[in-house]
């Protein structure tokens, strides 16, 4: 299917967290401002020639979002919406834009050859930073005692290590190092920090709005809808103080079925949630397998260290032992691997090491009979999402299937699941939100808590471009499905957050 690019959108988003032009848009393609010079001093990359790639650029669009070639024959994956239209430009980026790559990739002839010494450079100390007035995911206070009520997660005392004492979510939450974390932050949420913030006031409006008979849901919506993360903690802590109760604990007895559980999420701190979602996930007899995938394989290795604390601080308990007694075979030792948070974070690629590792995957799977999961292992869990994103395109010139096909020809059940969750997210971290929201409200019924977590973890972070990904892979505004699978205050509180 074709895959029509809206006027003005700069294309989708590569890496990392869906940045729509990664390095930003006023930088080039490499820390600095400029590519390095190539050999010989001629232009990089210039506009034509042979060497490596080849002459002609990649083969014609028809492969993912983000600007992944195509490969004749390829099914799509996961459903529709993952082919470019022809003619796209680049990797995800729209024509004209600098950075990673512009129509056809072409090259000079000999190849780029390798970076001078010293590579390629390393980005600025401190990382790019975050954008101004955007507090991340720390900063933020909650009080001592707070409790999520029954149906929620309890406040257990502990502390996150290196943190100071009053347990998690009950103080300050780890902050994000710099730099890829801080370059995670240049994407654009729906959600940003009201200005004129005044806890006290909210806590007011909420008061009121619970206060006496019946509850007006319009005035919470408001309210909650429109403050940070950071901001409502504040409100927390603002509510109890002002009148010695607990906030949660009376939106809980007001409110009921999805609303809830939709503000209840909203009132966590971003890291406790993700942690509680995982216990609650392994809690009980089953396992939500695709949300340990979601979150696991999703994660920056600052936020997957920081929940795998916050977990064992909350919970007491073991994160990587519960995977460990609720998983199996090869999808726990990937899993196992996701919550060490370790992967290589170099934004910088390199270009011969992709090529030996897509050989490797080649024949560890299409090249033999039978599969070497643990080559896949190691490639997936261990190589930064960049690297991952050039070793799927070095891998497409040496077989005439891209790697998220050959994934799925190789394993199947979970693993596969996890596989293709993290090369997607190397490729376009936003389509991959996309698609799992669709999946969310296809059909009959609703995964209601699937759509709460999405919307909520990203609604800082990317989803704005998350949007932008929906209406080019299904032709459907996200608002439209939303409004078409939800209703009352639920719906009203959904929509406020996404945006019309």
């Amino acid at each position: 299917m074709s895959y029509p690019y809206p006027s003005g959108f700069q294309g989708y988003p590569g890496y990392p967290g869906g940045d729509p032009s990664y390095p930003p848009g006023a930088q080039q393609g490499f820390p600095g401002g400029q590519y390095p010079p190539a050999p010989g001093g001629g232009a990089y990359p210039p506009a034509s020639g042979g060497g490596f790639p080849p002459s002609g650029g990649y083969p014609a669009p028809g492969g993912f979002p983000g600007g992944m070639p195509s490969y004749p024959g390829a099914p799509s994956f996961g459903g529709p919406g993952y082919n470019a239209p022809p003619g796209a430009p680049g990797y995800g980026v729209a024509p004209g834009v600098p950075g990673y790559g512009g129509p056809g990739f072409s090259a000079p002839a000999g190849g780029y050859g390798a970076p001078n010494t010293g590579g390629f450079g390393a980005p600025p100390a401190g990382g790019y930073g975050a954008p101004g007035g955007v507090p991340g995911y720390g900063g933020f206070q909650q009080p001592s005692s707070q409790s999520y009520g029954a149906g929620g997660p309890g406040q257990v005392p502990g502390q996150i290590p290196g943190q100071a004492p009053g347990g998690y979510p009950g103080g300050p939450s780890p902050a994000q190092p710099a730099p890829f974390a801080a370059a995670q932050t240049a994407t654009q949420g729906t959600i940003r920090a009201a200005t004129n913030f005044d806890a006290l006031t909210d806590a007011e409006k909420l008061r009121k709005a619970m206060k006496g008979f019946g509850t007006d849901e319009q005035a919470i919506i408001d309210v909650v809808a429109n403050r940070s993360s950071d901001q409502r903690q504040k409100i927390k802590a603002a509510f109890k103080t002002a009148y010695g109760k607990d906030l949660i604990k009376d939106l809980k007895s007001e409110l009921s079925g999805n609303v809830e559980e939709l503000i209840i999420a909203l009132f966590m701190p971003p890291t406790y949630y993700d942690a509680w979602s995982l216990h609650h996930a392994m809690k009980g007899a089953g396992t939500q397998e695709r949300v340990l995938i979601e979150i696991l394989c999703s994660r920056t290795n600052s936020e997957i260290k920081n929940i795998v604390a916050c977990y064992k601080s909350e919970f007491g308990r073991n994160l990587e032992k519960d995977i460990r007694s609720d998983t199996s075979g090869h999808f726990e030792r990937l899993l196992i691997s996701m919550c060490q948070g370790n992967r290589d974070e170099n934004p910088n690629v390199n270009v011969q090491q992709a090529e030996q590792d897509a050989q490797r995957l080649y024949q560890a799977g299409e090249g033999k009979l039978g599969t070497d999961e643990s080559s896949f292992n190691l490639v997936l869990a261990s190589r930064s999402f960049p690297q991952l994103k050039a070793v799927a395109e070095a891998y497409a010139r040496i077989s005439k299937r891209d790697l998220i096909s050959v994934i799925g020809r190789e394993f199947s059940g979970y693993i596969e699941d996890g596989l293709k969750a993290i090369l997607q997210c190397a490729i376009n971290r936003p389509a991959f939100f996309a698609e799992r929201l669709h999946h969310a409200m296809k059909g009959a019924g609703t995964d209601d808590s699937t759509l709460i977590r999405i919307v909520v973890t990203r609604s800082e972070i990317d989803l704005v471009q998350i949007k932008q990904a929906y209406v080019q892979m299904f032709q459907k505004s996200l608002s439209a499905a939303i409004h078409s699978d939800t209703s009352g205050d639920y719906r009203r509180l959904l929509l406020a957050i996404t945006g019309q």
